[in-house]
């Protein structure tokens, strides 16, 4: 019979190691570290989106322009091939602004409803479609309507990329906005560069030009992911917020005016640059080598201003600094294009980078996704019609004059009403 003063040797284990199901503070720390690994998984969760959304970004982007820049290199072939007449010419310049200015401003009524992933998704299908037959219309007419196709899926995307970089990365919205831009430059760029060698290539303008409906395509998978997977968690934040009266607000025409002056600046760079260094002499090479130099240095240039203005609580500086590098562009050009052509065009690059900084702008001016989206579509929508008059105005004052200083002395005060409504714009105020 065992002493009772000695317990058995499994009671002494029982004893020297407690049932941690009964210590209150065992239960708690094993519930801790399941919360720790929880939060563990989620983090990594969140990290992968970050970059799955991140790498959709960069692919929607890089199809923002090219199907605008795609039809200047091959348009005498365009021409020829459909028998257009020089106004439907004149009108398929025009159709981009149309478009961005008149479909962007429905993109706020179909977030709402259907969240921006599928109106993105949505977007870069009409891109496509329309990218793959224009080419293949037996007529001008219905080659026009199929680019007003391509450009109203481009305009969806223009509004509702602000919103996403808004949602996703709240914190690095410079970052991200530099970084879709310069993807936006590159695209805009290599179709530029491309679709005479590709239509060489082929053999045929119409594969040349088609062949870059093969760009949104590839961007259009993680998009519908995206539509299909997180429309629920995300989109609720624009689908189920009341929509924001954005016309009423000083902020929004701030950046609506500082749009559209940026967007005529730009269109008249792209359109009579070249020709303005040809009419001073300079050769039709070094014409395209200087006109190259504007569009590149907004890509270095543009990822670092975005970074710098989305740290920054107020960008009317550098909306201000980059207006007085565009008068001085423009005024060295009215003085004498030829004397020192490559730092006009630095000059006029650098004012290029507007473009970023007012989406950085649109972005950081809102405080939620939904607001964003309303402020991008209004401050897009307005800003494209304020900028369709400039580049047929600038065209129409050099044939009235037979030259090019009423038309830049023209762009030199178009500089002014820019950094007015740039420093308003870039001033430290959310809607």
């Amino acid at each position: 019979m065992p002493d009772p003063a000695f317990p058995q040797a499994g009671a002494m284990v029982r004893l020297s190691t407690p049932d941690r199901g009964s210590d209150p503070r065992a239960a708690m720390m094993g519930a801790v570290a399941v919360r720790e690994e929880q939060l563990g998984k989620q983090a990594v969760e969140a990290r992968r989106g970050r970059v799955f959304t991140l790498v959709a970004l960069v692919l929607a982007a890089v199809n923002l322009r090219l199907a605008v820049t795609s039809v200047g290199p091959v348009l005498t072939e365009i021409r020829d091939g459909l028998g257009m007449s020089g106004t439907v010419a004149g009108l398929l310049t025009s159709v981009p602004v149309v478009c961005f200015a008149s479909v962007g401003l429905l993109a706020p009524r179909l977030a709402r409803r259907f969240g921006a992933g599928p109106v993105i998704a949505g977007g870069l299908a009409l891109l496509a479609v329309g990218l793959a037959a224009r080419p293949f219309a037996p007529g001008s007419g219905l080659f026009l309507l199929l680019s007003a196709v391509a450009l109203a899926g481009i305009a969806l995307v223009n509004v509702l990329l602000p919103s996403i970089v808004k949602d996703h990365f709240p914190t690095q919205v410079g970052t991200i906005t530099g970084l879709y831009t310069v993807a936006l430059n590159v695209g805009a760029t290599t179709a530029a560069a491309a679709t005479v060698p590709l239509t060489g290539g082929f053999g045929d303008w119409r594969l040349g030009l088609a062949c870059w409906a093969l760009a949104a395509l590839v961007a259009l998978p993680p998009w519908l992911l995206i539509a299909g997977e997180r429309t629920a968690a995300r989109a609720a934040q624009v689908t189920g917020a009341p929509p924001v009266r954005v016309a009423r607000q000083p902020i929004a025409w701030a950046l609506a005016v500082y749009f559209g002056m940026q967007s005529t600046s730009a269109y008249v760079i792209i359109g009579w640059l070249p020709q303005i260094y040809r009419d001073a002499g300079l050769s039709a090479e070094l014409a395209g080598v200087l006109f190259a130099t504007t569009s590149l240095l907004g890509v270095p240039l543009g990822m670092g201003l975005s970074a710098l203005a989305g740290r920054v609580r107020s960008q009317s500086t550098i909306a201000v600094g980059l207006g007085l590098f565009g008068i001085a562009g423009y005024l060295g050009l009215w003085v004498d294009p030829a004397t020192t052509p490559w730092l006009w065009a630095v000059l006029l690059g650098i004012v290029n980078t507007a473009f970023p900084l007012v989406l950085t702008m649109i972005a950081l001016r809102g405080r939620t996704p939904a607001t964003v989206v309303a402020l991008s579509a209004f401050a897009q929508g307005v800003g494209y019609l304020i900028a369709i008059p400039g580049p047929i105005l600038i065209g129409a004052l050099h044939d009235a004059t037979h030259g090019w200083r009423a038309p830049l002395a023209v762009m030199v005060g178009l500089m002014v009403p820019q950094i007015v409504a740039g420093f308003f714009a870039g001033r430290d105020r959310q809607v």
